[in-house]
């Protein structure tokens, strides 16, 4: 019904243009004022309609064109919706991986100054060995890093790393320089 009253509308003001073309201006201002109105009022009726409301008035098969236009509209806001959604899936999974890398990596950094520790220790504990060993020297203690009494400020410093991950040394108190 609204698509023939819009045709008709349509239709009589193409007429009314090629007749009003030779009258007044003031003429084809009401013809658009009318016709404006007219497309208002039936976008008005067509939103009240869409939003479920004066329903009575509409026929079967106009009620089923709208549950048509409805149920499309859904169809497109849910692809649109789901598209948006594994969009930003993927984009966290690309995070997710980044992520991961930088994980590994600091792993593989921590380990390696393990070993560098470890071996450090070993030195050490060789050097401590070989000096004791012999009778005629004292042993001497291992070297301290106490610069200026500053040591344990630096040291909670240094023992962060960028996950605020504390890293507690192996070498402790056994070495008497680096107890804290």
């Amino acid at each position: 019904m609204e698509k023939i009253l819009e045709r008709y509308e349509r239709y009589s003001y193409a007429e009314r243009q090629l007749v009003a073309s030779e009258s007044d201006p003031q003429g084809n201002w009401s013809m658009d004022y009318n016709r404006l109105k007219a497309k208002v009022e039936l976008l008005q009726r067509n939103h009240r309609h869409y939003m479920g409301e004066e329903l009575n008035s509409l026929s079967l098969k106009e009620l089923q064109n709208l549950e048509q236009q409805l149920d499309t509209a859904l169809k497109l806001i849910r692809s649109k919706k789901n598209q948006l959604l594994y969009e930003s899936i993927s984009e966290l999974q690309g995070k997710e991986k980044t992520i991961q890398e930088q994980n590994t990596m600091l792993a593989k950094q921590i380990k390696e100054r393990e070993k560098t520790v470890a071996q450090q220790q070993s030195q050490w504990g060789q050097q401590d060995h070989g000096l004791n060993s012999s009778s005629f020297l004292l042993p001497q203690p291992p070297p301290c890093l106490n610069i200026g009494g500053a040591y344990q400020e630096e040291a909670t410093e240094m023992r962060r790393n960028e996950l605020d991950l504390t890293l507690e040394p192996i070498y402790s108190c056994h070495m008497g320089c680096f107890a804290a």
